[in-house]
């Protein structure tokens, strides 16, 4: 199977006063196209490092990413821009909605800046599958939780992304209403065959992932198959 993500030799350190803070060392794994791939571990693991790192939003001290077959370090920060706008999409804790936009606004947004003629037509079509369509002209702050997470997962499969990046995508709702966010992203994504990596420190979601990356202290701790096919 083709690689869509390939990570080799990784290092990323910080600088606080005179100390070094190694963040991730001896990062290597490889994701393939179309496949569901979930990296955990506890916090401070270097998990949002390490999704920042594979997305092209901050560079590394050492090592290479290849992303949808560009190694991003022979890349400016506009051309890693036009990479992500095209080929990857996000899924965040904290939903990043826009607070000034209604809800189709907000699904909007990619396809308006790709210059889709169609885009509310299109948007109006991801709020439906995602159970939203009536709540369409609700701003982020008329909307619950489990409705605003709901409308970013319709945002993020608005350009239909090779590769969507998901970082703790239930870690401010309840328990019911994140089950319900996380069907709905398995069932998108196989609607639309995109590659899913999951950052999160909840085994029963990696579990359902076909390849578990486990994170520790900024080192791999191991990198394994799932059953799920």
């Amino acid at each position: 199977m083709p690689k869509i993500l390939k990570i080799t030799g990784l290092e990323k350190t910080y600088t606080s006063g005179n100390r070094e803070l190694t963040v991730l060392q001896n990062i290597s794994f490889e994701v393939e196209k179309g496949q569901t791939f979930s990296i955990v571990g506890p916090s401070g693991s270097g998990k949002t490092t390490l999704l920042g790192l594979c997305a092209g939003l901050d560079n590394p001290n050492a090592g290479t990413v290849e992303l949808c077959g560009q190694d991003l370090s022979r890349l400016n920060e506009d051309q890693r821009a036009q990479l992500r706008n095209k080929e990857v999409g996000f899924i965040f804790q904290n939903f990043q909605l826009l607070p000034t936009l209604t809800a189709l606004e907000n699904v909007s947004v990619p396809l308006e800046l790709q210059g889709d003629k169609d885009a509310t037509k299109k948007s109006m079509a991801l709020l439906e599958k995602v159970g939203l369509a009536d709540r369409y002209d609700h701003y982020p702050s008329q909307l619950s939780g489990g409705e605003q997470q709901r409308v970013a997962l319709a945002r993020a499969f608005a350009n239909a992304p090779s590769i969507l990046f998901a970082d703790e995508p239930t870690g401010n709702l309840d328990e019911e209403t994140g089950e319900k966010v996380i069907q709905l992203l398995f069932d998108l994504n196989t609607e639309a065959g995109t590659t899913l990596v999951i950052i999160s420190h909840d085994l029963d979601l990696a579990n359902r992932t076909q390849q578990i990356l486990r994170l520790k202290g900024g080192q791999i701790l191991t990198n394994q198959r799932t059953a799920v096919l």
